[in-house]
């Protein structure tokens, strides 16, 4: 027997339950207004703070979490938030039509604080280039709180509930007229005093589906994530005394590569955060548990917080979160510095009569990101646009047949849906491409960043956005066999750094690497392009196989049992099954 929470929700509509959601809380909060065209929620008072010259604050990430992230803008704590739909990273560009309202004609810059997920980091980073390229001034801190997967690298630590620590701190610095790099220097150095555990009794249920995993009866989910995703291990229920110690024994474990070696002696800042469905009486309880813990391992306690700060829909469970304070006590004081931001406890609120339909318009600039993004290169001829449309539409329509498979390959490592992903994204090409002159090589992958990151969404987006938008710096006005091999390695080169994954970790890098090698070895040695390809296209045929056979280090895969990853990972066999039909496209055209 299993048990499973109701997956009944008051909602009117599932695909704008969060843009309702988002209109209602502009509504009831005094002090911020939205973004024109973008679930972006603002500070009213944008123009007064760019006046002053202080540091402006942007986070972000799915739905689902509230009352983060738009709960912490505010006077104090974030200058604006950007929600993606529910579990899901926000599109680049709402993050880029976010930093232009905050950051443009700001000498003072403006700091992203990012959790440490695959599509947030990624986003988030395109955005960033983006807005810098324009002139921007933009940094970015990634929140890597979660102690809770032994074994695993720290880069791979998730962004939990500590984030909030990291907003509030921010906010206090900023409007203490600290700069940019002040800042994001300071909060570098919190995060690595920084750590969260969960656990969860019930999962949550994303509106217009069922629950995202299940538990017996008599289990809990201990170190689970905040998108609805099962924990490292199940566990025996028991008392909550039990049970917290189970969470800050994990934390502290000197055998996890993840822990927060918090110790006797230590001052700390404690957050008892409501995963969303945990009674008062039970959050109550825990904190209880918490405080008895460190007393007796002789930390002391010097703030604490307890409620809803970074929930995960209405799933019933909590997590602790634990910052290490500075001798100086200036972290302390951050947290201690009023705010008015509704979500942050004891802040004052200020009243007043709030149109709903009230919003700010975006920045001019923001209508022509496509222009800015596409407009370099020389003008293809007729038959060089001929000829791309023949191998793009090739392309696109493997791809679209392809969706079943690569779904199927994605139910054992990821959310099943990469076929779909890859589908939707494919379908907006072929309709671009189909009704829209090609004017440059540049123009064409250029656009293609823009489709994969709105048209596909999600972490395969983000990858395929990223990708085409590095390889497009390297194609020139007439690119020649040496530059498309250049453009190939510069999009590996871009995903690593945003994705933090390395070739042999179980992912697209792997078939594109192995490509790319047999293409620079014939380029080196002037072999026939033809044959080169043929080659190139066997080998990452081969190398998306042997991922079958890999260790999953990067994306989703990571947290799943590497005892159910028998098959080749999805990503890497859309590379190879893109890279044939190029083969097979240019055979015949």
């Amino acid at each position: 027997m299993t048990t499973t929470q109701p997956t009944k929700k008051l909602t009117n509509d599932v695909d704008r339950c969060v843009d309702e959601a988002i209109e209602g809380l502009i509504s009831i909060t005094p002090g911020i207004t939205k973004l024109a065209g973008h679930r972006v929620v603002l500070r009213d008072d944008l123009n007064d703070v760019k006046k002053s010259g202080k540091v402006t604050l942007l986070s972000g990430g799915g739905s689902g979490h509230e009352p983060a992230h738009a709960g912490y803008v505010g006077r104090g704590m974030l200058s604006g938030a950007i929600a993606g739909s529910v579990f899901a990273s926000p599109p680049t560009s709402s993050i880029l039509a976010a930093i232009r309202a905050v950051g443009r004609d700001h000498p003072a810059g403006t700091l992203l604080i990012v959790k440490n997920y695959t599509g947030d980091c990624i986003n988030f980073g395109i955005a960033l280039e983006r807005a810098k390229a324009e002139g921007i001034r933009v940094e970015m801190v990634v929140v890597k709180d979660d102690c809770a997967l032994t074994g695993q690298e720290l880069d791979d630590r998730r962004g939990l509930a500590g984030t909030v620590f990291i907003h509030k701190m921010a906010g206090a610095m900023a409007e203490n007229g600290l700069s940019l790099d002040q800042i994001k220097q300071t909060l570098e150095s919190a995060c690595c005093s920084l750590g969260t555990v969960g656990v969860c009794l019930y999962p949550c249920s994303v509106p217009g589906a069922g629950p995202s995993f299940t538990l017996g009866p008599q289990e809990l989910g201990l170190g689970l994530g905040i998108h609805g995703e099962a924990g490292i291990k199940q566990i025996q229920i028991s008392s909550a005394n039990e049970v917290v110690a189970t969470m800050l024994d994990h934390m502290r474990d000197s055998t996890n590569n993840c822990r927060l070696d918090f110790k006797t002696g230590d001052e700390v800042a404690l957050l008892v955060n409501n995963l969303g469905g945990t009674s008062n009486l039970e959050m109550s309880i825990v904190a209880r548990s918490a405080f008895q813990y460190l007393n007796r391992a002789g930390v002391k306690v010097e703030r604490v917080y307890c409620g809803c700060f970074m929930t995960s829909l209405e799933m019933v469970g909590v997590s602790l979160t634990i910052l290490i304070l500075d001798q100086d006590r200036r972290r302390a004081s951050y947290l201690d510095q009023p705010t008015s931001a509704p979500a942050w406890p004891s802040v004052c609120h200020r009243h007043g009569n709030i149109s709903l339909g009230k919003e700010i318009q975006v920045p001019e600039q923001d209508s022509s990101v496509s222009s800015s993004v596409t407009s370099k290169g020389k003008k293809m001829s007729n038959e060089e646009s001929k000829r791309i449309k023949a191998v793009l539409s090739c392309v696109c329509n493997r791809l679209m047949e392809s969706e079943k498979l690569l779904n199927d390959l994605d139910t054992s490592s990821g959310d099943g849906d990469c076929g779909s992903t890859l589908r939707r994204g494919a379908e907006a090409m072929k309709t671009w491409i189909e009704s829209e002159e090609l004017t440059s090589v540049s123009h064409v992958a250029g656009h293609m960043s823009i489709i994969a990151e709105e048209a596909m969404g999600g972490s395969s987006g983000a990858f395929y956005g990223l990708f085409m938008l590095a390889a497009q710096q390297a194609l020139g006005d007439q690119p020649g066999l040496g530059d498309w091999v250049e453009a190939l390695r510069q999009g590996m080169t871009s995903i690593m750094k945003y994705g933090k994954a390395a070739v042999g970790d179980r992912t697209m890098l792997d078939p594109l690497d192995a490509a790319y090698r047999i293409l620079k070895e014939g380029l080196t040695q002037n072999s026939d392009f033809m044959q080169n390809l043929g080659d190139a296209v066997k080998a990452a045929e081969k190398s998306a196989e042997a991922t079958s056979k890999m260790a999953a280090r990067a994306g989703r895969a990571r947290y799943v049992n590497p005892d159910l990853l028998g098959r080749p990972d999805p990503g890497a066999m859309a590379v190879a099954i893109w890279l044939r039909a190029v083969h097979d496209a240019l055979t015949t055209v």
